[in-house]
């Protein structure tokens, strides 16, 4: 074993590694996961290509952020707990520094700021998450009953738009996906190179499970800011299936509706998480940052940041010695199938109310839009270009908001 072999094993040095991909990794979580490849299955060698394969599947199939919890997973191969920690910070500070600043920059000089920049950030969130409903439909939706389910997902959504019928279809996703889908048995495969043992996985799966039931009561119970804040996000982290994008209804619906971040920060917020490196569940940092009641501020960005991405460290510490039994089980694969679909669902209700009719306010807006969303699709642009470009046509072609 070399010196930097020795090195990997400190909690320390995954944090620099891992601050490294936090700070140069663009592109969404497919590219982070493409860039964790190269660094640890190609160059550094921690696990073998079937190993880092079988970790992914096993991030897929829980709730959460795939790519930071495969960062989590490494980080804990090499340096246990602290390693996952060390993972996640270095992975996640670069972009939630950022989007903190941007939000005190808007709530500081919010008049002052060009309206057509802040725009072109809201119409730039019409590409992207555009382009993300087209990618997991073709994915997720690959058959007729899924999309059907898909589409009445989307409607119920649309109808009732609160946060208990996203939570409800969720549900009836993973019902109507134990009845309608019949996946095939997984084969064989190398054990994950991590080593948790049951009884302390079990424990923080309960913990994982206690939270998400013990939350909402305690707020009810002791009203409280920051614990309102805990409790909303906490859960959305606890139920996001898809990747990033679906968090976008879930928090919408926690923080619009309540006054707590105004719906147009919000969607410029957004659009601003698409132009930094990292994962896009940062974003939680910009909201909390944004409050305009509990904590906010640095203070507000770090409780909201952390809250969303606990579950996803419970989850990935609690499962582990588990994914073997979990993989092979073709009922849970089929119920996961039906709540992919319901969450592409989410999704596009999303993409309608609050997106579109919050940022396409005429033909300027839609052209932009489109041409953002060829940029994305047809000539594979780079995200964070695409959106400094949209807030740049913007504010140079004063398309500003009535």
């Amino acid at each position: 074993m070399n010196v930097e072999q020795v090195e990997d094993h400190n909690p320390w040095s995954v944090f620099m590694v891992f601050l490294r991909l936090g700070l140069t990794s663009f592109g969404g979580p497919v590219a982070h996961l493409g860039f964790f490849r190269d660094e640890f299955v190609v160059r550094r060698r921690w696990l073998s290509e079937h190993s880092y394969g079988d970790l992914i599947a096993l991030c897929q199939f829980l709730p959460g952020p795939a790519s930071s919890q495969v960062g989590m997973a490494l980080g804990l191969s090499r340096a246990g707990y602290r390693g996952a920690l060390a993972a996640w910070a270095g992975f996640t500070l670069p972009s939630a520094i950022v989007l903190i600043v941007f939000a005190l920059g808007i709530a500081r000089y919010g008049d002052g700021m060009a309206a057509g920049l802040l725009h072109g950030l809201k119409v730039a969130a019409v590409a992207v998450v555009a382009q993300a409903v087209w990618g997991m439909a073709r994915t997720l939706c690959p058959d007729r009953a899924r999309i059907t389910l898909m589409a009445a997902t989307a409607c119920v959504v649309l109808l009732w738009p609160t946060i208990t019928a996203q939570v409800g279809v969720i549900a009836a996703g993973a019902a109507l996906g134990l009845m309608l889908f019949k996946p095939a048995a997984a084969g064989a495969h190398e054990r994950l190179p991590i080593t948790v043992g049951r009884r302390a996985a079990s424990m923080w799966l309960g913990l994982f499970f206690a939270l998400l039931a013990a939350l909402p009561l305690l707020t009810q119970a002791w009203p409280n800011p920051a614990l309102a804040q805990v409790d909303a996000f906490y859960r959305a982290g606890a139920l996001v299936f898809g990747g990033g994008h679906v968090v976008l209804p879930l928090l919408q619906a926690e923080v619009v509706p309540s006054g707590w971040v105004a719906s147009e920060a919000f969607l410029a917020g957004y659009g601003a998480a698409q132009a930094v490196p990292g994962p896009l569940f940062s974003f939680a940092a910009f909201l909390g940052a944004s409050m305009s009641s509990g904590p906010s501020g640095w203070l507000g960005g770090l409780i909201c940041l952390i809250a969303i991405f606990l579950p996803s460290l419970l989850l990935v510490l609690g499962t582990v010695p588990f994914w073997e039994q979990l993989r092979r089980s073709t009922r849970a694969q089929a119920a996961l199938a039906g709540v992919n679909a319901a969450v592409v669902g989410l999704l596009l209700a999303a993409l309608y109310d609050p997106i579109w009719t919050s940022a396409i306010l005429g033909p300027p807006d839609f052209g932009l839009a489109l041409v953002a969303l060829v940029a994305l699709t047809a000539w594979k642009l780079p995200p964070w270009l695409v959106v400094a470009g949209c807030a740049a046509a913007a504010w140079l072609t004063g398309n500003i908001p009535a």
